[in-house]
């Protein structure tokens, strides 16, 4: 891998950082460098003083992603703990970092006697996460609670966006590239701590009864076509099961993707090409990868 000039750093950068103990699947390369910024003036000078031909990545908690097994060739950005804190802006607001997972957003919100962002109980995931690909569950979306998010342009510049801005459709927004989403405003409404409890408390069973949680997997593989469910096709295209080396189409629901055990990245996103063929041999249908895949094969 070539050697990339990095600007100096308050926070953790660490050359040729494997990426597979970051990501649920537990496969792919490594980073060119894995930038862990101290603060938001870290990652401002940091991305300012970049070599703009640098590609530039945020992870948050590796879910939707597949890195592929080249590796990623430029800076992976991961938000910590400066970037993770969630408070209560006014009555029915919260105030969320980039790096904040769903579970803490939700748990916040409860304490809080929010109601309307239970959802994100359900997203593995942190709020730049979420923000950048209008994540949702359970009928709700990101682009129905988000206020505004501030986001860290690659040239270094802090940018508010509302929500109309990012142009918001199904998992997709229109954030600039490169843009690394730092903190973000969700509003709910009001609604009692035990209520939203049970509606979370809801969400996870029904999470844990259908989905292969305590797999090595990426969440939904495939965009829900409209109309249509993503695994209603897979399964009707006889994929349950399927393998490819590693890489299993789950038995529970089979718009997951498994890494049963030594899976390469090759192996899982051949595995997910495969199904898209069957797709469209069986019902005509063009399946859309809802997971990411980045760097090189």
């Amino acid at each position: 891998m070539m050697a990339l000039e990095v600007p100096r750093v308050a926070g953790k950068l660490t050359q040729n950082a494997p990426l597979a103990p970051l990501v649920w699947f537990k496969s792919g390369g490594a980073a060119g460098w894995l930038f862990e910024p101290k603060d938001l003036a870290d990652l401002q000078h940091f991305l300012r003083d970049l070599d703009p031909s640098t590609p530039v990545m945020a992870l948050g908690l590796g879910s939707n992603l597949i890195v592929r097994d080249g590796g990623f060739p430029g800076v992976v950005v991961r938000l910590g703990k400066a970037f993770a804190k969630v408070t209560r802006a006014d009555d029915t607001t919260l105030s969320c970092g980039g790096g904040a997972s769903g579970i803490l957003v939700s748990s916040t919100a409860r304490d809080a006697g929010i109601a309307g962002l239970e959802f994100l109980r359900s997203i593995p995931g942190t709020v730049g996460g979420f923000v950048r690909m209008n994540g949702g569950a359970y009928g709700s979306e990101v682009k129905d609670i988000l206020v505004d998010c501030d986001a860290v342009t690659r040239a270094g510049e802090l940018v508010t966006l509302t929500a109309a801005d990012l142009h918001y459709s199904y998992r997709h927004s229109d954030l600039p590239e490169g843009a690394i989403v730092v903190a973000a405003r969700f509003r709910g409404r009001s609604g009692e701590p035990a209520a939203i409890q049970s509606e979370m408390n809801r969400i996870s069973a029904s999470r844990e009864a259908s989905q292969p949680l305590r797999s090595k997997t990426g969440g939904s593989t495939f965009k829900n076509p409209p109309g249509k469910k993503a695994w209603e096709l897979v399964d009707a295209a006889g994929c349950r099961g399927l393998t490819q080396g590693g890489a299993q189409v789950s038995d529970k629901h089979t718009n997951f993707l498994i890494n049963t055990g030594h899976a390469t990245s090759t192996d899982i996103e051949a595995l997910g090409e495969e199904v898209r063929r069957r797709v469209k041999e069986r019902s005509g249908v063009e399946l859309e990868w809802e997971i990411q895949r980045v760097g090189r094969p």
